[in-house]
């Protein structure tokens, strides 16, 4: 009795301890990007309110993925992160094993496309996106696979392994139609070749191996609905349709001024001028209702969490966890600059949505799983050396 009383109180110590040593500036921005998210959500989505309800369902889904991600995403960060690599099989395995379901009567088409499968049907109202996984997955294994050719990262052989290796994962997106997914992990996998020191040659070279490709790209495997959405960013006057979301997110963002309208005030966020503002478009009702200030504002905090993330990279001391990093910020920047791009009329829509801030909960809680790496990452440079939870069975000692 005493002795199991007495291993109680190790476990409660070591926790206590694993408390703070847990990176709280990162995880205190995360939560304050998802509270922004949460009360956007609900004011775009607040015109769909019946008589009785206070908070859309769209916002309860935030907010439940909201409780899943942070509790995931602090468990993750008491796992040593090597570990996590070294159980890349599993990893891969299981992410692998969500994708294909797409290829099974599971998979669902987002907004009623037949040509786009990227999306599984759990219950009659939950959905998840597998590719949200993937991202996970191909962040920890093309860490681990630079961490192991770092010294020769250059060499012709070892530079087409890594490009098989983000060839994968994207032509898995592209097959389900997901291009906008396929964007993000190809952005990934340049800007992670870059952080890990790859010689600049390359990237002109890779330049040029994309235009030769392009129209194969552009007649075999994009189809008519996104040809179209590039062609309207040229030619608004002949794709009125495709350009219509575009357009109209670009005056409900003019509206707002430089302080807003105030939350639940937008005159178009609060209409169904803007589809899917609670998606793809949410940038356009920040602006909106919170103005150029708020908007500033949401930009500093994505940049705080990104340069606070190379910042927990760059003090580990470990390539593969500098890598891992790097990966987590390049993923959170994609999204951002892609977005943005979207609303602002720069780039087409391909469905990316805006991290931490969109409706959605397979992204959210995807988005802390990755956090989660990055915490675990911060854990292990303070010194901590694990075996302080061994007594819990969290982690195992780390060397």
């Amino acid at each position: 009795m005493n002795s199991d009383f007495g291993c109680d109180i190790l476990v409660l110590k070591s926790l206590k301890k694993g408390f703070k040593e847990t990176d709280k500036l990162t995880f205190l921005i995360c939560l304050i990007l998802s509270a922004i998210g949460v009360v956007m959500v609900a004011s775009t989505t607040h015109r769909t309110l019946s008589d009785g309800e206070w908070i859309s369902r769209d916002a309860k889904v935030m907010i439940l993925a909201l409780i899943l991600g942070t509790v995931a995403c602090l468990v993750i960060s008491y796992i040593d992160y090597d570990l996590i690599f070294k159980l890349w099989p599993i990893v891969v395995a299981a992410s692998l094993f969500l994708m294909f379901l797409l290829f099974t009567p599971l998979a669902i088409s987002p907004e009623g496309r037949d040509d786009a499968t990227s999306w599984l049907k759990i219950t009659s109202k939950l959905y998840f996106q597998p590719s949200e996984i993937l991202k996970i997955a191909f962040i920890i294994t093309f860490s681990y696979h630079l961490g192991k050719v770092k010294k020769n990262i250059s060499s012709l052989k070892n530079v087409a392994l890594l490009c098989l290796h983000a060839a994968i994962p994207i032509g898995l997106v592209v097959v389900t139609g997901d291009m906008g997914s396929a964007l993000i992990f190809a952005l990934m996998f340049i800007g992670m070749m870059f952080a890990a020191g790859l010689h600049w040659l390359y990237f002109p070279a890779g330049l040029l191996a994309v235009a030769a490709v392009s129209p194969v790209v552009w007649y075999k495997v994009f189809d008519d609905i996104q040809r179209n959405r590039i062609l309207a960013l040229i030619n608004p006057e002949a794709y009125s349709t495709e350009i219509y979301q575009q357009q109209h997110a670009a005056v409900a963002m003019q509206e707002g001024g430089f302080f807003g309208t105030g939350l639940f005030k937008g005159p178009y966020t609060q209409s169904t001028y803007v589809p899917e503002i609670e998606n793809d478009m949410i940038f356009s009702a920040i602006c909106e209702e919170a103005g150029f200030v708020g908007a500033f504002i949401l930009l500093l905090l994505f940049l705080f969490l990104a340069v606070r993330i190379i910042k927990v990279g760059k003090n580990s001391q470990n390539f593969s966890a500098l890598m891992l990093c790097y990966g987590v910020m390049f993923m959170i920047v994609a999204q951002v600059v892609v977005n943005i791009g979207m609303c602002t009329m720069l780039l087409p829509v391909i469905g990316i949505t805006l991290p931490f801030i969109s409706a959605g909960g397979s992204s959210t809680i995807c988005l802390y799983l990755a956090i989660g790496l990055v915490m675990s990452v911060y854990r292990s440079s303070q010194g901590i050396g694990y075996d302080d939870y061994r007594y819990a069975r969290i982690a195992r000692r780390y060397d």
